[in-house]
């Protein structure tokens, strides 16, 4: 999906959030529908039907019928959508969306073909009842059907076009690589390299602690603290732009050097689940703080390292060549002689194995057995390699 910096006049915000509010009522008013099935009433009703009680809605409403019909019944679109999804095991619930958080709307159809380039750097895109509306050229503009805008926490406008590239082809070269993600090191090639997501700096960790203490000193609904959190989400926007800048340079990287790319078959959201509240014995009623403050620290090292985003890049760009290879011990494996123990892993960055004495760094070790294939079952014993469709020269370290 190509997107651009929208930049829109102090007037066209003040329709753009108003199509976000209409976008955003319709949705809730869908999914609250929805939500009222019980086995003893009858179906809900389905998007012909929506969308016909939203003819009459706006025919009744003028604050409704001053919006746009497109996005409307779009939102009432992308709900049915969001509800197949649901059913279909894809994606989660259907969930209310909020004020603040999910402002944004599509426009599809012929209204989206509205583009007009104004010189090498700027193009304008009409929206429907709001008008004509600058955004930055920082690519070439894709043929689509289809556009999102939307204004994330930190008050940047996006234009997003529905438009998927081609895959980077493969180099032909016959070479495979394997990743291993960690918290301390973002990805560890077979290769040797070490790849580290940039993040905050020092000083604006600093600044970050600074405007969440102040933030616990703000009274609710007070101009101060709605000025602290946009500073806040400035902050976390900044780290997000630097953290997907990276997953796009490393996975396209990645994707025109090797043929084939492996990486761990991990379950991610398991992973960063919020853990359940464990009673402390020695204080009754209450409960452990320490496991889930060092469960959260976890959790922020494995989502600030882009560790889903990274792979699913990588199976868009390298559509086909991406294999996921069991995690099993891959971390205490030798990559020489094969003797798997606990042992072998020394800290998180030595690894030496006690059987053959080979020393190497612990997340490149990890990933070479990726390279290759190789996990352990639970008791230790046989090897399970993986079986691709081919084997290619494995690219692994001098």
């Amino acid at each position: 999906m190509s997107r651009f910096r929208l930049y829109p006049t102090p007037a066209q915000q003040t329709g753009l959030l108003q199509q976000c509010r209409h976008a955003r009522y319709v949705w809730n008013l869908a999914l609250e529908q929805w939500s009222m099935w019980s086995r003893d009433k009858g179906p809900t009703p389905g998007y012909v039907d929506q969308s016909r009680e939203l003819t009459e809605a706006r025919a009744v409403f003028g604050w409704l019928r001053a919006g746009s019909q497109t996005v409307q019944q779009q939102a009432l679109r992308d709900f049915d959508q969001a509800v197949q999804n649901f059913y279909a095991g894809i994606h989660g619930r259907p969930a209310w969306r909020k004020t603040g958080r999910h402002e944004g709307f599509r426009i599809v159809g012929g209204q989206a073909m509205r583009i007009e380039k104004m010189n090498r750097k700027w193009a304008k895109v009409l929206v429907p009842k709001v008008g004509w509306i600058r955004f930055r050229l920082s690519r070439a503009v894709p043929r689509a059907k289809s556009y999102r805008i939307t204004r994330d926490q930190a008050g940047r406008w996006h234009l997003a076009f529905a438009a998927i590239p081609e895959p980077i082809p493969a180099p032909g070269a016959g070479e495979i690589v394997g990743v291993d993600r960690g918290v301390t090191v973002s990805a560890a090639l077979s290769t040797g390299e070490l790849l580290s997501c940039p993040g905050l700096s020092e000083r604006e960790w600093e600044r970050l602690k600074h405007l969440q203490r102040r933030l616990a000193r703000c009274l609710s609904g007070s101009n101060r603290r709605r000025r602290v959190k946009a500073a806040i989400a400035q902050l976390h926007a900044r780290a997000g732009d630097r953290r997907k800048d990276w997953v796009e340079k490393t996975s396209t990287d990645l994707a025109e050097r090797f043929d084939v790319i492996r990486v761990e078959d991990l379950r991610i959201a398991q992973m960063t689940r919020r853990p359940r509240p464990r009673p402390d014995p020695e204080r009754p009623g209450g409960f452990v703080s320490n496991r889930r403050r060092a469960k959260s620290g976890r959790n922020r090292g494995i989502l600030v390292n882009g560790w889903g985003l990274l792979v699913t890049r990588l199976e868009q760009k390298a559509a086909g060549r991406v294999e996921k290879v069991s995690p099993a011990y891959t971390s205490q494996t030798c990559t020489v002689c094969g003797y798997c123990a606990p042992e072998n892993r020394k800290n998180q960055a030595v690894f030496r194995c006690v059987a053959c004495g080979h020393q190497a760094h612990a997340d490149v070790n990890a990933a070479v057995n990726i390279a290759a294939g190789r996990a352990v079952n639970a008791r230790r014993e046989i090897a399970v390699p993986v079986s691709p469709k081919r084997e290619p020269q494995l690219a692994t370290s001098a």
